[in-house]
């Protein structure tokens, strides 16, 4: 006999016993298993009797047969209440004596909750959009003018994208702190190479001019020694150079990879990149909004134990990113996982409900909606053919795919059935740019 009890909003206790009768025949079999192999002095492999053999090896087969057990009883009893276990139950044997007649145990878990969506009718959800324009093209060729820009000296005053070089010192109490000092540094004003404070105390200068100023660091500011603290530089302007651009013409044009030097071919293909790029985000940020509707309306525990599970995951995730981006991590080391709980409570929140969504609206992926967005993604490689054929010959990378056209019909059955509020957006902020 077995017994549930609750004991919170989704943690359950299994009380059950397992006959030790039932145990016997399948120890015994190990325990033979384990004597084919068995090295033993005076016996050759294969040829140990039993009984060495269980002295030897019958406690060991014993633990593992019972885990065994304890695993299948425990499903048993699962399926047997309908119970949608959410995790690994956590075994604890009652009985003192393993070779009594019944082995009583609790298995404590926790049960997935009952997913029921609000009423997103009457929630507020903002769609960006977003309108590319002649200007947002011109102001990207500007931009990649300024990135091949040559630069000259001047006789004015240093400004804004003006290299300069500089020999500068920095002070704390009068008292050069490290790194606080160089000599003829180069450095392009306006890019943030350095902090604000710093170069708007440059602004200005004019070749052998020098200047005294003081400026207090960031709280935050990697430097410990003065970070949150005022330091006095004396700056010597050596040289400013004025950039200067390259025309707009076939030559320039070239060295963009267009061939035949046509600037409309250039401006074409900028327009089509800056569309796919713009569009991709605007996807990502209304994909947002949209999940943050469907959390505001849906009142729902996350399982710790899939909570547990998703931060280990994030934070090996992130781990990945840091080496990727070129983070020295020590051999061993690991970001402690509850730093992502939150976001990993967030996470297993939304898959729940996006499942609930999926099989009460029929939201599935379909093959056809598949096969579109790996075409669109694989429209921004040279060699589109080759992308469809790498997703197609992994499941598990169309399985990805698949995921991302489940969670666009979410967004799209949400912003049908929600008060969604149309905002454009600039050029600008969509591409994260405030200059």
């Amino acid at each position: 006999m077995s017994s549930i009890e609750t004991l919170g909003a989704l943690e359950r206790r299994l009380n059950a016993s397992i006959p030790q009768q039932q145990l016997l025949g399948e120890v015994a079999a190990r325990i033979k298993y384990m004597g084919r192999t068995a090295k033993v002095p005076g016996f050759r492999p294969g040829k140990v009797p039993f009984k060495i053999l269980e002295q030897q090896f019958g406690t060991q087969a014993h633990q593992e047969v019972l885990g065994d057990e304890l695993h299948r009883s425990f499903i048993e009893a699962a399926k047997a209440n309908n119970l949608k276990v959410a995790g690994y139950p956590n075994f604890e044997i009652k009985t003192k004596d393993v070779n009594a007649p019944q082995i009583e145990y609790t298995a404590t878990f926790e049960v997935y909750p009952e997913v029921v969506v609000g009423d997103v009718s009457k929630q507020s959800v903002e769609r960006l959009t977003f309108t590319l324009s002649d200007a947002d093209i011109d102001k990207t060729i500007d931009t990649l003018r300024k990135q091949r820009a040559v630069f000259e000296p001047a006789t004015r005053a240093a400004q804004n994208e003006d290299q300069v070089r500089i020999d500068f010192s920095g002070k704390l109490d009068g008292v050069v702190f490290e790194g606080g000092e160089a000599k003829d540094f180069a450095l392009v004003l306006g890019v943030g190479r350095m902090l604000p404070d710093f170069e708007k105390g440059i602004i200005g200068m004019k070749a052998g001019e020098t200047r005294s100023f003081d400026m207090t660091f960031p709280t935050d500011y990697h430097g410990k020694d003065v970070a949150g603290k005022k330091v006095t530089f004396t700056i010597v302007m050596n040289l400013v150079e004025a950039p200067r651009l390259p025309e707009l013409d076939a030559e320039f044009v070239k060295g963009l990879g267009v061939a035949d030097g046509d600037v409309a071919k250039l401006k074409d293909e900028i327009r089509n990149n800056l569309k796919l790029e713009a569009e991709r985000r605007i996807k990502v940020r209304n994909k947002d909004n949209a999940m943050d509707a469907l959390l505001a309306v849906t009142q729902l525990e996350a399982p710790k134990a899939l909570v547990e599970s998703e931060s280990q995951r994030v934070m090996q995730q992130t781990m990945q990113d840091m080496q990727g981006r070129g983070v020295t991590i020590p051999k061993g080391m690991q970001l402690p996982a509850s730093m992502f709980a939150e976001r990993a409570t967030k996470r297993v929140k939304l898959g729940l409900i996006l499942e609930a969504l999926v099989k009460q609206n029929s939201l599935e992926a379909k093959p056809e909606q598949v096969k579109a967005l790996i075409a669109e993604h694989a429209q921004s490689y040279e060699n589109p053919d080759e992308i469809v054929r790498w997703y197609a010959a992994d499941a598990s990378r169309l399985r990805d795919v698949e995921n991302l056209v489940l969670e666009d019909n979410v967004v799209s059955w949400l912003m049908g059935h929600a008060k969604v509020t149309d905002k454009p957006v600039e050029f600008n902020e969509l591409m994260g740019n405030d200059k």
